[in-house]
C-alpha cells in the first residue's frame, strides 16, 4: 500500500453524468454529503488526458445516480524529499 500527496483542489476536475453525457467541471465541486468511495491511481500525460481516460471508464456510466469522480494530479514531492534526505544525512541546505 502506498500514498501520494495531491496538488491543491484548484487543479482538480470533476466528472459527472448529465443527460447521458460526461460533464466536466473545473475544481472539486463535490457536495458535502458525498463521500470518498475509493481512490484510483491513473497514469496520464496531463489533466486533459486523464479526463479522456476517465470519461471512458465503466464506473462513470454507473454513476448515473449523481455520483462524481474528482481528478486531481499527484504532487511532485522530489524537492521536499531531497531536502529531507540532506537534513538526515547532515548535509547543508542550499
Amino acid at each position: 500500500m502506498g500514498g501520494e500527496a495531491l496538488q491543491p483542489a484548484l487543479n482538480a476536475a470533476t466528472l459527472r453524468i448529465q443527460s447521458g453525457k460526461v460533464s466536466v467541471t473545473d475544481g472539486p465541486f463535490a457536495e458535502t454529503k458525498e463521500q470518498i468511495g475509493g481512490i484510483m491511481m491513473l497514469e496520464a500525460d496531463d489533466l486533459n488526458h486523464a479526463i479522456q481516460l476517465m470519461s471512458k471508464h465503466p464506473s462513470i456510466a454507473l454513476s448515473k445516480g449523481g455520483g462524481s469522480w474528482e481528478i486531481r494530479p499527484a504532487a511532485d514531492l522530489n524537492a521536499m524529499l531531497d531536502e529531507s534526505s540532506k537534513r538526515r544525512s547532515g548535509g547543508k541546505r542550499e
